[in-house]
C-alpha cells in the first residue's frame, strides 16, 4: 500500500484512510465506496439530452487509480453501481466486466434503489441485499436507523451524496465530503460517479465534514 490516505480515527480501534471520494480500511484491506451511477451519461442520452461520453472512463480510471494505490483484497461498493436498465447499454457492461476482470480484489456490491431495477449480467461479483458487517463498521446504501446499530460500530452508508457550500467573495463552490453524523454513528460517502449530483448538507453540533480537495484534506466542523 501506498501512502495515499488520510488517517481519521471515528471509532476507537477501526482506522479509516479517507481518499478521493472512497474509504480505506487497512484492517481488512477493504476500498468502500458508493453511488458510481455507471451508464447515467447514457440514461441521458436516450432521453435526448446531449451529455459528455467519457463521464463512465473518468470514473473507472480513478477507481483503478485508488487500487493500484491502496491494493485492496476486497472492494465493497455501498449501492447503485449503475444508474437504470436503459444506461447499462454494451459499453457500460464491457467496461465493468472489464475492471472485474482486471482486479484481483473480490468485490461485492450492496444492493441499491437504483441497482433493484437493473436486469444485471453475469458479472463475477457478489451482490448482498442486505448491510454487511465489517468488525465494527455496518455497510449499507441507505442509512440504517440508530436503534438498530450496536453500540460502538459505525454505520458506512451511500445513498444521500452529501456536498458542502464553500463560499468566498470570488468563488461558490460545492464540493463532495465524508458526512459524519456523531449522534447517528454514521459516516456517509460522497458518491464516487463523476456525474451524479448532490445533496447539500449542514455542520452544526455533533456533524463533521471531510472534504479531499487535490490531495489535501479539510475538516468542516462546528464549534460549538
Amino acid at each position: 500500500m501506498g501512502n495515499a490516505g488520510h488517517r481519521v480515527n471515528l471509532l476507537q480501534g477501526e482506522e479509516l484512510l479517507l481518499i478521493d471520494r472512497a474509504v480505506y480500511v487497512p484492517e481488512y484491506e477493504a476500498l468502500l465506496l458508493s453511488d458510481v451511477h455507471l451508464g447515467k451519461a447514457e440514461t441521458f442520452q436516450m432521453a435526448g439530452i446531449p451529455v459528455a461520453q467519457q463521464v463512465n472512463g473518468e470514473t473507472l480510471e480513478r477507481l483503478r487509480s485508488h487500487c493500484q494505490q491502496m491494493q485492496p483484497q476486497q472492494i465493497f461498493v455501498l449501492g447503485d453501481l449503475f444508474h437504470s436498465r436503459q444506461g447499462l447499454v454494451v459499453e457500460v457492461e464491457a467496461a465493468w466486466s472489464k475492471f472485474l476482470k482486471d482486479m484481483d480484489a473480490r468485490v461485492t456490491l450492496v444492493v441499491g434503489n437504483h441497482d433493484r431495477a437493473v436486469s444485471w449480467p453475469d458479472f463475477n461479483m457478489a451482490y448482498s441485499n442486505n448491510p454487511i458487517s465489517l468488525g465494527k463498521l455496518l455497510l449499507s446504501h441507505e442509512p440504517v436507523s440508530p436503534d438498530s446499530l450496536p453500540k460502538g460500530s459505525l454505520n458506512i452508508c451511500g445513498h444521500v451524496h452529501p456536498v458542502v457550500r464553500l463560499q468566498s467573495a470570488v468563488d461558490n463552490l460545492r464540493l463532495p465530503c465524508f458526512y459524519h453524523e456523531h449522534h447517528f454513528q454514521r459516516l456517509t460517502l460522497p458518491s464516487f460517479g463523476s456525474f451524479t449530483g448532490g445533496y447539500e448538507v449542514s455542520v452544526g453540533q455533533g456533524q463533521t465534514a471531510y472534504l479531499v480537495v487535490e490531495g489535501c484534506l479539510m475538516i468542516l466542523d462546528s464549534p460549538f
